[in-house]
């Protein structure tokens, strides 16, 4: 099992906590919770559920001490974070995944430390399921609004079933919508998640996913929106009213409170498990100020799905390299399979190394051929338009559709799942994308110039869990000058590997 919880930067409406950042501990520890009305434990930042907002501006270093305090053994009790969607330029140590860097100990702590240049706005975080996600939040959009709020949707079991045991296609037992929703046999009583609204206002909704596994169909009842963003890269606005959003995506849009004073069922449809909104499951409720507190009687007339196609990045627009198939520098095609119960990636099935791999290259191993795990890194050279396309034949009826994200880069969908056309004028520009159907040949391209090891890997937990991921080792022989480390990085490995199995959970 891979060693780690990564975490997705989210925060709650109102926030659990004040805002807190960009200098602060972050405790992670064990706690209860019942989100939908039944009693389990849980990772959580702080110790409570959704977690603490961490702010920061344009610009600012983030100095944030993550501390492990976890005591549950019957979970992993070593852990990291991963800044999803942050680029960690020069920082590649502080990416957080094995791959670049060993884990954080229980009773230990260690302090990243990281700039964000070109990026903007806060950060915010929360937890759920066995092993949670992170994500940033976009850069601010030209459209007017007076008020960010947030809205996250995450999958929620009883239990801690980890891969392989779970499964290709496990089943959640409850959608949570910023941390509330019902089970399916659960309370009846069991709260929504209520989101207030005063008429006549406008709002920009931050929409992020941190789901396990299942992808979601969201949708307001009698309202439609605006999308300006898409994976913190602001995209021209399009009107849409409803979204599927998969697992690590996020999303930006505007809503304006322009119906009568009522309330409104949020619905978050999952793609598999527990589907519909019988009993008030997959469901949370937008209250105007005004409106009894009641449930909503409205009903669901969603017309107008988003299409990725359809999103057209702001700044810069245009996939690099030439406007042909074979266009770019290094084009690598990628056989996604499913063999004995574990994922592979042009044949090789992804294992965790013992070392990590920017370890093993700051140590002198510059090639594919010497790094590990063997057969799932692929070096990449620095300034090159690289082209990765998903052949999915033998794994889109396997859990799929399969979110793909991809560290340290954003990049350009030049052809999107559902679509058999190619776009290298104004593709959209995003960090995790769906591979489709079988039928699909989902395309995307990226210039290599942030060198460091990056994970690629699919966003379903258990997917990643049974070695469904590869890593591009861009520019390796750069590395060591690129991104120095610091000495509390080089201590993380003798700790680690001197714990004792009970000292490091999941038993």
């Amino acid at each position: 099992m891979f060693y780690f919880s990564s975490f997705l930067l989210l925060g709650p409406i109102g926030g659990a906590l004040a805002a807190i950042g960009p200098v602060t501990d972050l405790h992670i520890v064990n706690s209860f919770i019942q989100p939908d009305g039944f009693n389990r434990s849980g990772v959580l930042a702080e110790g409570v559920f959704p977690g603490p907002l961490i702010t920061g501006n344009k610009g600012d270093n983030f100095q944030i001490n993550v501390i492990d305090e976890l005591t549950n053994g019957t979970m992993l009790l070593s852990t990291s974070i991963h800044w999803h969607g942050l680029f960690q330029k020069t920082t590649n140590w502080a990416d957080g995944a094995f791959v670049n860097q060993c884990p954080i100990a229980a009773n230990d702590s260690f302090l990243y430390n990281f700039n964000v240049p070109d990026q903007a706005g806060p950060l915010n975080i929360a937890m759920d399921c066995v092993d949670p996600w992170w994500c940033m939040t976009p850069k601010i959009h030209t459209l007017t609004y007076t008020t960010l709020m947030m809205i996250q949707l995450s999958s929620h079991s009883l239990t801690d079933v980890p891969a392989p045991q779970a499964g290709a296609v496990p089943t959640s037992d409850a959608t949570l919508i910023n941390g509330l929703g019902r089970s399916v046999n659960g309370p009846a009583d069991a709260p929504f998640a209520v989101v207030n609204v005063v008429q006549g206002s406008r709002y920009r909704f931050r929409l992020v996913s941190i789901s396990c596994d299942p992808n979601f169909l969201f949708s307001i009842d009698g309202h439609t929106f605006t999308v300006i963003e898409a994976d913190g890269v602001n995209h021209e606005p399009i009107v849409a009213d409803s979204i599927q959003i998969f697992a690590a995506q996020r999303y930006s849009f505007i809503l304006t409170a322009n119906q009568t004073a009522d309330n409104y069922w949020i619905r978050a449809n999952p793609n598999n498990g527990h589907t519909g909104f019988a009993g008030g499951i997959n469901s949370a409720i937008l209250r105007y100020s005004g409106a009894p507190v009641a449930d909503p009687v409205t009903t669901q007339t969603s017309a107008n799905l988003l299409q990725e196609t359809s999103l057209v990045p702001r700044e810069n627009p245009g996939a690099p390299g030439n406007a042909t198939a074979n266009g770019v520098n290094v084009d690598l095609n990628l056989v996604l399979s499913f063999v004995g119960g574990r994922f592979e990636i042009n044949g090789v099935s992804f294992v965790p190394p013992t070392v990590s791999v920017l370890l093993q290259i700051l140590s002198g191993a510059t090639t594919a051929a010497e790094l590990l795990p063997s057969g799932s890194v692929y070096t990449l050279p620095l300034n090159s338009v690289i082209q990765l396309s998903f052949n999915t034949v033998a794994v889109a009826a396997v859990g799929g559709p399969h979110p793909f994200h991809l560290h340290g880069h954003t990049f350009d969908v030049v052809r999107s799942a559902g679509s058999t056309e190619y776009n290298y004028i104004n593709p959209p520009r995003r960090d995790v994308v769906s591979t489709g159907a079988a039928t699909d040949n989902v395309t995307i391209r990226f210039t290599t110039d942030n060198a460091g090891p990056w994970f690629l890997h699919c966003h379903i937990d258990w997917h990643l869990e049974a070695g469904f991921a590869i890593v591009f080792a861009e520019d390796a022989p750069d590395v060591a000058a690129v991104n120095p480390v610091p000495d509390a990085w080089n201590q993380l490995c003798p700790t680690y590997d001197a714990l004792t199995p009970a000292q490091l959970g999941g038993n």
